[in-house]
């Protein structure tokens, strides 16, 4: 009786399955060099190393954007200038003898015009060097006060004041120490006459020496507006120093609603 032999199942170990694929794959292309065209490169690591302002041309200077101390000194010119009939200038001053007599935008003052007035000036003679700020508060003092007053009282107009000083580095009344006045920051004018009317009908009045009961009156006037518009306002019977001449000045006190009247 015959048998068939069965095939007898053959399995294949690790080996020869490994020979098999290797027999069959694909071989891979090398890797692209990084100095051909196109090569990819490593991204660069960010850097903490502040970005540098785009280059200007050679000669061009960089431009600083404006401070608010710069801006306010803009408007205190623009607004003074806007009106007709004013003549202020800017005040090219030098080293001061101390160091702490600083002038916020120094200005010549030469005439201040009335808004209420349009056309009309008052002279500042001789022309004294302030602070743009105490200038606008002295132009606005004599639109609002001083020139109306003088209208009421004699009937002409204020035409100009018989400066006595300005700008001066220096202390308080003259003293060799103590606090430095108001004049050494241009922000204090002293006023020793008030000129009103023009041609034939021009005088002056004096504010040690009034001739009139009117003149007293008007300068009585004068005082009491001066000490609502200035910080400090100061005239004959306060003290030695100012009894030939009215001081008026900005200082900054701890209110701003305070005031110093003599």
């Amino acid at each position: 009786m015959a048998f068939a032999l069965a095939a007898t199942p053959s399995f294949a170990g690790p080996g020869d399955a490994g020979s098999r694929e290797a027999q069959t794959a694909t071989p891979l292309p090398p890797a692209r060099p990084l100095d051909l065209p196109g090569a990819r490169e490593a991204p660069a690591k960010p850097s903490d190393e502040p970005v540098p302002p785009a280059s200007t041309s050679p000669g061009t200077p960089v431009q600083n954007p404006p401070t608010a101390a710069s801006r306010a000194s803009d408007n205190c010119l623009a607004a003074l200038g806007a009106v007709t009939g004013t003549r202020v200038k800017p005040a090219p001053i030098g080293a001061q003898a101390d160091a702490a007599c600083q002038v916020e935008q120094p200005v010549v003052v030469e005439a201040l015009g009335l808004q209420g007035t349009p056309g009309t000036s008052v002279r500042l003679d001789p022309p004294p060097v302030l602070a743009c700020a105490m200038a606008r508060a002295v132009a606005h003092w004599l639109d609002a006060s001083a020139a109306p007053l003088a209208r009421g009282s004699f009937g002409v107009e204020l035409t100009s004041l018989r400066v006595g000083g300005g700008l001066e580095c220096r202390r308080r009344n003259r003293a060799a120490t103590g606090p430095l006045s108001e004049h050494a920051t241009g922000k204090a004018l002293d006023i020793a006459g008030f000129r009103i009317g023009s041609g034939t009908d021009s005088r002056e009045i004096s504010v040690a020496a009034p001739r009139s009961a009117a003149e007293s009156r008007f300068l009585e006037g004068i005082r009491q507006s001066a000490c609502g518009a200035f910080a400090t306002a100061l005239g004959p019977g306060s003290d030695a120093a100012h009894a030939d001449h009215l001081h008026v000045d900005i200082q900054q006190r701890r209110q701003a609603a305070s005031r110093f009247c003599q």
